[in-house]
């Protein structure tokens, strides 16, 4: 697995992560060679990045209601991060999650990672794919306005 590109732009998410000193952290996460893209690797790809966010002081499996059981990957001071390399369907509920964590002031800004389009093809069908989210930020940017940082892996 390496980083394949950030898309920063989103309502400055590129700073807001700069600022903390975590954006250069955060992508070296995605830099591990030795996990392969390929039908299965989810499994390996998850516990990779959350043993990086635990040795990091990250609390993972946030609740943000218990209730209905919605979670996000982790959740560090003001920051959030969602893992997502499921089933395209779940994407807009992960970018409705960190927008609410935002707008209820428990996070400044907030990070997804996926995988590209070409990664994502090669792990399933029908999966999110960095190139959507995008699109899709961009198209519903008054609407989604946390400061996103979407982060490609392949």
């Amino acid at each position: 697995m390496k980083l394949a590109f950030t898309y920063d732009d989103h309502h400055r998410a590129g700073r807001e992560w700069d600022s903390r000193g975590q954006k250069e952290w955060l992508t070296d996460i995605f830099e591990a060679p030795a996990l392969r893209i390929q039908r299965g690797c989810t499994r390996e790809i998850r516990d990779h990045v959350e043993m990086e966010l635990l040795n990091e002081g990250w609390a993972l499996g946030v609740s943000i209601n218990q209730k209905l059981g919605l979670k996000v990957t982790a959740l560090k001071d003001d920051i959030a991060f969602q893992l997502q390399t499921g089933n395209m369907s779940r994407a807009p509920y992960d970018l409705i999650k960190l927008q609410y964590l935002f707008q209820s002031g428990k996070i400044e800004a907030a990070a997804i990672a996926v995988p590209t389009k070409i990664a994502a093809k090669k792990m399933g069908d029908n999966l999110v794919n960095a190139e959507r989210i995008i699109r899709e930020i961009e198209l519903f940017d008054r609407v989604i306005t946390a400061p996103i940082l979407v982060v490609a892996f392949e």
